[in-house]
């Protein structure tokens, strides 16, 4: 069980925010863009044809002899001199809303949120909670990107937990007046941003938010990036060297409420490119039985529905047909992995323990994440035509994790199997970026945490006249 240190509690900050200039805000869907980690080939392409378009900061590449973060850091630097990137004169908590839709549901969703600043707490002081664990060369090439712009060019998502739903009261009065807004992104959802910069009601973010753990839900390698570069700050800098309210201590991030109907989980499939050591579909069904109970439906695409709700149930799909699959529940305490009951109790924990390591031979978290034989898929269609065009040999469908999952392995102190969640919508890149050279974001912060008019009168004051609002 992770429990919170008491002498750290959930400090946020507001931030200070850079984002496109007028003209190009009022066009904003043509500079957004989808993060690093979910951006496919296609897509990326497509918006590198964009000079101006945020994924040359988010997702750089090389350009001439310049390695991607150098690329980066040049064009940033050009667009902060050109004005294609300007500070907002006052800091502020930045309201995010992604309003959206789902496969057959007649509601339009509303996921609400809102950016700040968020201390970059180490996960042993048990502030904020991870629930997956990550591929050191990504955490190495996010905090190569960090170090070399100091500036942070997307958000990651993390959940806290009010079920008074206080913070969504001030929101909901500032979304009505955006900054900018998506028509539709790439996702089919549209994105609306907004800022608060009352003092008052921004300590009150800080109230609400303190003594509150945080669930990482999105970003793990971003945020462990901004832990690393702290790291490397805090290590130049020498004993007594730092404060600790320097901007490279706080670490972006879009916080959302846990307790909300509008948080949506979709399931991440498992298709399997290859079966290891020759098994044929027959073998694969023989060996399944010893674990699960097997039943051939008629149609693939009722298989969704078919284990919706169920504990343990997963659906098949071979070249020759369909299937359920429910573990027997009296096999389950073979399940011997060196984990909590929360992640042995998981639909995918099940799912890579019998099927992966029990049938395939895959031995263990670290192998099976290593295996290159299996894709995490989330669309429905596309695991079946995998298969159907011979690209994949089986695909196995699965439910999506629920938030009280989410929250009961965080804090148990465990991390879930690769590729449990994907919460949806995604946030976008290019909407509000961060500074962490500006020493004078540590200042404003100071000031607006006396909540008071004469506070935020002398916070203005110190501005030099071009960034006035």
């Amino acid at each position: 069980m992770v429990t919170v240190n008491r002498q750290a509690l959930a400090e946020i900050q507001p931030v200070r925010g850079w984002r496109y200039n007028p003209a190009l805000s009022a066009r904003i869907d043509e500079v957004v863009s989808p993060l690093f980690d979910v951006v496919s080939v296609r897509q990326r392409e497509a918006l590198y044809q964009n000079p101006l378009n945020s994924i040359h900061l988010s997702v750089p590449r090389a350009e001439g002899t310049l390695p991607p973060a150098a690329a980066a850091a040049r064009r940033l630097a050009q667009w902060q001199a050109e004005g294609v990137l300007r500070p907002d004169g006052l800091p502020g908590i930045y309201a995010y809303y992604q309003y959206f839709r789902l496969p057959g549901a007649e509601r339009e969703f509303c996921r609400k949120g809102f950016m700040a600043h968020i201390r970059a707490y180490d996960w042993e002081e048990g502030v904020v909670l991870r629930h997956e664990n990550t591929l050191p060369a990504a955490v190495n090439d996010r905090a190569e990107l960090l170090a070399e712009l100091q500036f942070q060019t997307s958000a990651t998502h993390g959940l806290y937990r009010d079920e008074a739903f206080e913070l969504e009261r001030y929101l909901d009065e500032a979304i009505q007046n955006p900054l900018c807004q998506t028509e539709e992104d790439y996702q089919g959802a549209r994105d609306v941003l907004a800022v608060i910069q009352d003092a008052q009601l921004i300590r009150r973010f800080q109230q609400v938010l303190a003594g509150r753990q945080v669930i990482l839900a999105d970003g793990h390698h971003r945020y462990e990036g901004a832990l690393a570069y702290r790291q490397a700050r805090e290590l130049a800098a020498g004993p007594g060297g730092s404060t600790g309210r320097e901007p490279w201590n706080y670490h972006l991030m879009y916080l959302t409420n846990a307790a909300s109907d509008d948080l949506r989980i979709l399931p991440t499939h498992r298709v399997l490119r290859e079966l290891p050591g020759g098994l044929t579909d027959a073998e694969l069904l023989a060996r399944l039985a010893a674990y699960f109970v097997v039943l051939p439906q008629a149609e693939a695409s009722d298989l969704p529905e078919v284990i919706a709700g169920k504990r343990w149930a997963f659906g098949l799909y071979l070249p020759d047909g369909a299937y359920k699959l429910r573990l027997r529940p009296e096999v389950h305490a073979q399940l011997d992995w060196a984990t909590t009951p929360e992640v042995k109790d998981l639909d995918l924990t099940v799912l890579h323990f019998f099927v992966l390591e029990k049938i395939l031979g895959l031995v263990g978290p670290d192998v099976q994440r290593a295996w290159p034989g299996v894709a995490y898929v989330r669309s429905l269609t596309e695991c079946l035509q995998q298969v159907d065009r011979g690209e994949a040999r089986a695909a196995f469908l699965t439910n999506e994790v629920t938030m009280a999952q989410v929250e009961a392995v965080c804090h148990s102190g465990a991390v879930m199997p690769a590729k449990s969640t994907f919460f949806y919508p995604k946030t976008l890149a290019g909407l509000l970026f961060s500074s962490l050279r500006e020493e004078a974001s540590s200042l404003f912060a100071q000031y607006f945490q006396a909540a008071s008019p004469a506070a935020e009168a002398q916070a203005r004051a110190v501005l030099p006249a071009s960034a006035r609002p």
